[in-house]
């Protein structure tokens, strides 16, 4: 009876320690599991502060008045908010009508770069040519080079030259215009065309040749297959880079004020100098006061492109899923 008892005890001990073993390691589990969610969360929402906190800076300090804006007390909220701003910069921007034209002007470059640059990386992606390694190499020094480097080139290019290659328009003088852009463009040497070829270049790469060689078999020939056959199935690279094209044209500035094209056509031309314009036609001329104005025409400037990412949210990151887009 007595070694009975002790076994019995020796199991209920043994169960107990067991217990207390598996209790332990579930309370460390979970002290794992809520550590790295409060890491987790501290990292997004710094993330989050550093990328959204200039843009809420921007948002709330677009509705404050002059009282607000020397307000010691106020910081984000506004105790006397207006839409002063956003009425004088409309104004001042001619927003409707800029953005009307610069829609056109970004849509036309974006459906211009989308052909080319299928054209190039399908041709690259499945036929073979001479030098065909070393253009290839061309177009990753198109990637990896930085347009500050060749600006003086491309602008002696485009400037007064009668006897250049463009002599005929003008009398070689491209400035002043959108030629210049739409001319790279449909060479395939736009704005971030070579990274746009690359990626057609790995889209295409990766489908099988097979539906090439059927649609070879029904009698269609390399133009036919590539628009016919090869485009349709190219959908998540063409939305990737309709999207990528269109965001960068129109928020670029570098290349509209080195060709000088003119701020009726580029809003953000506009909003460069939305600042002097108050200052020179409605003399607020307080810089404080002035850059409120601005902050409305950056909320303007951000605005069409918000609206496009919310409609094309899921189309975008199919594509970039699809694509192979990654980093």
């Amino acid at each position: 009876m007595n070694a009975w008892r002790a076994l019995r005890d020796k199991w209920a001990s043994l169960a107990r320690d067991t217990r207390l073993q598996n209790e332990r390691r579930h309370a460390e589990r979970q002290a794992r599991r809520f550590l790295f969610a409060l890491f987790r969360a501290v990292i997004i929402f710094g993330i989050s502060y550093v990328i959204l906190g200039p843009l809420i800076g921007i948002l709330a300090n677009s509705f404050f008045s002059n009282e607000d804006k020397y307000s010691p007390i106020v910081y984000l909220i506004p105790q006397n908010p207006t839409l002063e701003r956003y009425r004088l910069a409309l104004l001042r921007m001619d927003y409707f009508r800029v953005l009307g034209r610069m829609l056109l002007y970004v849509t036309s470059l974006t459906v211009l770069q989308l052909a080319v640059c299928a054209m190039v990386g399908y041709g690259f992606a499945r036929f073979n040519f001479p030098l065909k390694k070393i253009l290839f190499a061309c177009v990753i020094v198109m990637i990896v080079l930085p347009s500050h480097t060749i600006m003086y080139p491309l602008y002696n290019l485009f400037q007064n030259n009668p006897g250049g290659l463009f002599g005929w328009f003008n009398n070689g003088n491209l400035l002043g215009s959108p030629l210049p852009m739409f001319l790279m463009t449909a060479l395939g040497t736009g704005l971030r065309s070579g990274l746009f070829i690359f990626i057609f270049n790995q889209f295409f790469r990766g489908l099988p040749k097979e539906i090439e060689e059927a649609a070879l078999i029904d009698g269609a020939g390399s133009i036919r297959t590539f628009i016919q056959v090869m485009i349709p199935n190219a959908t998540p690279a063409i939305v990737t880079v309709a999207i990528f094209s269109a965001v960068w044209q129109y928020n670029d500035s570098f290349y509209g004020r080195l060709f000088n094209i003119s701020d009726n056509i580029l809003l953000s031309r506009k909003l460069s100098t939305l600042q002097r314009t108050i200052a020179n036609l409605d003399m607020i001329r307080d810089p404080s006061i002035s850059t409120l104005y601005v902050y409305a025409g950056v909320v303007f400037m951000i605005l069409p492109l918000l609206l496009m990412y919310i409609f094309l949210q899921k189309y975008f990151i199919e594509g970039v899923e699809r694509s192979g887009i990654v980093g």
